[in-house]
């Protein structure tokens, strides 16, 4: 597993834009981009060593400025007996420079101060006036700064509100910049740091342990261990090469793409047992601390994450019993676009093994001992007559407090539950489309039904009879 330095990180960033990106808010798409200086816990750890190093710099300069002074003491009496004329002549003046930073250079006060209010490429600059509107907040801070500095030299990271190791700091609250020569690269790449939680400061769910059911039919698959992958989806984008523009790992059906008729799939083998030819597939998940997939023209960097286990299970309804599903039903769930369409659609659930009673709509941040699990809930109510429409969801639409609506037939509620070993910390994101920034609302799944009528049956009979198979 490769990790880039910082300088190296830098350097790379800087070869790829001389070699001619455009950034993505020019051209409409994430420019292609290292994994690891973009994965947002590099990020912060790139902050924190930047800010390391700038309050050492701030304690040299002051160790030797204070040497100095003691070197010459005959100059500093002189001065004290012929004082400034300038400062009878602008007592204004005199008492604003009495005030700024004793850390600048005495010979150009606007010289290695990073917070001068009076350099108009100050991004912290809020003012639009040379921060003359600032200049008393902007000794505060300078205070502030010279207490921080006369810290323990052998712990510069003493009190560091912004130290990623410091216990009390949660890294999924403490969104950091990356250097400025990376930030407008991995900028509409994302995800970003509050795109993460703790699961262990997600409350429990009133309602118990969700993976809990009565009666069900699990359908073993395996979990895409012959690598069948393509950024393909027949259901929404039919005959269209990379329509979903990003990566779908697949079980089930192992002849599903762009291409795949009802017909194409009946005919194709499978992965399941009791020859389920449905197709299954989902966004795939990468460990974004590995240089791999550097040149996607989407944005979907770092290495694929195959799931340690894939569960398809088909559910009870709470309140009735559940009919067939006819064969070549066709299901989404969940918004590739939630994002920036909103949460109507939305359907993404996190969590992780140990916690399953506590789901969350972030990208959890799991124990060493855990794995995160994505949680994908099908519709399961049937208008009885389609196995499609025009928007791939009003013929089949979730229940209502547990109950079909009226008109509709509750049939097996599908759910998937994938489980992944990631990588510690902020460093994992599911594909997405470009603009989608990785966010993890946008999770979503696909199916479609081909299984055998027989094997149908037999899984309704398991249902409704409460028990497990």
């Amino acid at each position: 597993m490769s990790r880039s330095k910082p300088v190296a990180a830098a350097v790379s960033a800087l070869a790829l834009v001389a070699g001619g990106l455009v950034s993505a808010a020019v051209i409409g798409v994430a420019a292609p981009a290292r994994a690891d200086h973009c994965d947002p816990a590099e990020q912060g750890r790139q902050q924190t060593q930047q800010d390391n190093q700038n309050r050492n710099q701030n304690r040299n300069q002051n160790r030797d400025q204070n040497r100095q002074n003691a070197q010459n003491p005959d100059q500093n009496q002189q001065d004290a007996q012929n004082p400034d004329p300038n400062l009878e002549q602008n007592p204004d003046q005199d008492a604003q420079n009495r005030n700024q930073d004793p850390n600048q250079n005495p010979q150009n006060p606007d010289q290695n101060n990073p917070n001068n209010p009076n350099d108009p490429n100050d991004p912290n600059d809020e003012t639009g006036q040379n921060g003359q509107d600032s200049q008393n907040g902007q000794d505060n801070q300078n205070l502030n700064q010279n207490r921080q500095d006369s810290q323990d030299p052998q712990n510069p990271n003493q009190n560091d509100p912004n130290d990623p190791n410091d216990p009390s700091q949660d890294p999924s609250e403490q969104p950091s910049q990356p250097a400025d020569n990376e930030a407008e690269e991995c900028a509409d790449l994302g995800p970003f740091l509050e795109d993460f939680i703790d699961i262990r400061r997600v409350p429990p769910n009133s309602r118990g342990n969700l993976l809990q059911t009565r009666g069900s039919f699990v359908s073993a698959c395996g979990t895409n261990g012959n690598g069948h992958n393509n950024p393909d989806n027949f259901i929404v984008a039919p005959g269209v090469r990379n329509g979903a523009h990003h990566l779908h790992d697949y079980v089930g059906n192992v002849s599903t793409d762009a291409f795949s008729t009802d017909q194409s799939l009946a005919a194709a083998g499978t992965t399941c047992r009791f020859n389920d030819r449905s197709t299954y597939f989902w966004p795939v998940l990468r460990d974004r601390k590995v240089d791999d997939n550097v040149s996607d023209p989407d944005g979907n960097v770092g290495r694929v994450l195959r799931p340690r286990s894939v569960t398809l299970q088909f559910r009870n309804n709470t309140s009735s019993r559940v009919v067939a599903m006819p064969r070549f039903l066709r299901l989404i769930t969940g918004d590739a676009k939630a994002a920036t369409n909103g949460g109507a659609n939305a359907r993404a659930a996190w969590t992780c093994t140990g916690f399953t009673n506590r789901i969350t709509t972030k990208y959890p941040l799991c124990p060493r001992s855990s794995q995160v699990v994505r949680l994908l809930d099908f519709p399961s109510c049937w208008d009885g007559q389609n196995t499609d429409s025009a928007n791939h969801r009003t013929h089949v639409v979730f229940p209502q407090n547990g109950r079909c609506p009226q008109g509709t037939r509750a049939v097996p509620q599908l759910r998937m539950v994938l489980t992944y070993s990631v990588p510690q910390g902020a460093s994992y994101a599911l594909d997405a489309f470009p603009e989608q920034k990785h966010n993890p609302v946008t999770d979503h799944a696909d199916f479609a039904n081909v299984m055998p009528d027989r094997l149908m049956a037999f899984a309704v009979n398991c249902i409704n009879r409460g028990r497990r198979c």
